[in-house]
């Protein structure tokens, strides 16, 4: 320990400081200290199929944030083929790879502690490097920037996005490894960031679960002087009109995707995150001032019909894959019921799912929805922003820390960090 700094992570639900230990760049981590590999010294290809079978096997699949998934814990519905017998075998502790998503990140060990099968359109892999390199270290390793950017280099194919990385390429990119001794103690200094992050979230996600129990109780107390209504009885609902992504300006008529519901915004919104040119005003169809955008598609039954209020001053273009509610209600209280319990259990006789989930406005119409009077309207969305405001603070923490986290291990894996001149503070 001799040639470990003690650093400060402010810990924000803590309020308080406690050290962690960072390596130095001193005599025992020096540069002369790291080796040349490739990464064929860490990995060899496996690739067994798990051909004629009895028991239906668990099948799994590679997220680029998760790792190593289970699909039907991952997905609304089965995504395998029907046919299992040319899936690939991945046993705990051994790895695979996206032949052609590999550059967004698509590798990972299976964690899961149980075999599993996936897709034949990954490249599974055997450990081979225990005298060099530590399984965690090569988890931080294989998914930093520099080693995207050299999948995205060594990828063969004319087509951007269908680009694949053989295994023969793959073994054969380069790579610079500490001594195990300092590959020990980087992983556990990301450890220590990870679960600052693993905590935030949780907190958040168990504020969440409060918010939304809150928001059921709430919209369902009724009252004299409560009514309610079909959404076709409350306001106008109107569909949105077409644009694409290529269609997106620097600055211009601000517009809503469907895809940025889920992504981009809240319970409300004053401003856009993208624009299209001025000269598709005319053809699109906006949001005003007040109004509740829709999501009616998403790729899971939970998220579709997720809501935000527009609440800016002009008037915003909104994609064919959403709805304009119109009405003349508190416009969070609207936002606010469309991610309730009530509404949740309300939408789920209406949505039809395909390759995608739907819900039309024909049915969303016919969704009830509770009309307590403005004040009480009022009071239930105060409650709820305050509880997101709560929420939101906890989630800028923690991609503070992520972003944090990206710059320490870039530094850390290139040997760019210089711990002796400049203090961490993450």
């Amino acid at each position: 320990m001799s040639d470990w700094q003690q650093t400060t992570l402010d810990d924000p639900q803590a309020h308080a400081h406690r050290t962690v230990p960072i390596p130095l760049q001193g005599p025992n981590a020096s540069m002369s200290d790291w080796q040349q590999v490739t990464m064929g010294r860490l990995f060899s290809p496996d690739n067994t199929r798990l051909g004629p079978h009895t028991d239906e096997p668990i099948v799994m699949s590679l997220s680029k944030y998760d790792g190593f998934v289970r699909a039907d814990d991952y997905f609304d519905k089965r995504i395998a083929s029907e046919k299992l017998d040319g899936y690939k075998i991945v046993e705990p502790g051994e790895w695979a790879y996206s032949t052609i998503h590999i550059d967004e990140g698509s590798i990972a060990r299976n964690n899961l502690g149980e075999t599993g099968v996936i897709s034949p359109m990954y490249t599974t892999l055997r450990w081979r490097g225990e005298r060099v390199a530590l399984p965690e270290y090569a988890e931080l390793l294989v998914r930093s920037p520099r080693m995207l950017a050299e999948y995205t280099n060594n990828a063969q194919g004319s087509v951007n996005r269908r680009r694949s990385l053989p295994f023969k390429a793959f073994s054969a990119i380069g790579i610079t490894l500490p001594p195990l001794p300092v590959q020990e103690r980087i992983v556990e200094v990301i450890g220590t960031v990870d679960e600052k992050v693993v905590a935030l979230k949780v907190e958040a996600d168990s504020l969440l679960r409060v918010r939304n129990a809150a928001l059921g109780e709430m919209l369902s107390q009724g009252g004299d002087d409560w009514l309610s209504a079909p959404l076709s009885e409350a306001g106008t609902l109107i569909r949105g009109r077409r644009f694409v992504k290529s269609d997106y300006v620097e600055s211009g008529l601000g517009c809503i995707h469907y895809g940025q519901i889920y992504t981009d915004y809240g319970a409300s919104a004053t401003r856009t995150v993208t624009h299209l040119p001025e000269s598709l005003r005319s053809s699109m169809r906006l949001a005003q001032h007040g109004d509740v955008v829709i999501a009616g598609t998403s790729e899971n039954v939970d998220d579709v019909g997720k809501a935000v209020a527009w609440l800016g001053d002009e008037g915003v273009a909104v994609h064919d894959d959403c709805f304009i509610f119109r009405h003349d209600l508190d416009p969070k209280f609207v936002s606010y019921f469309f991610a309730s319990p009530l509404f949740q259990h309300r939408k789920r006789q209406f949505t039809s799912e395909t390759k995608v989930v739907r819900i039309s406005a024909t049915n969303l119409k016919k969704i009830v929805m509770p009309v307590p009077p403005r004040t009480e309207q009022q009071r239930i969305s105060g409650v709820a922003t305050a509880m997101d405001a709560q929420i939101n603070a906890l989630c800028d923490e923690a991609e503070r820390l992520r972003q944090a986290r990206a710059a320490l291990v870039s530094g850390l894996l290139e040997h760019t960090i210089d711990i002796k001149s400049v203090e961490l503070e993450v």
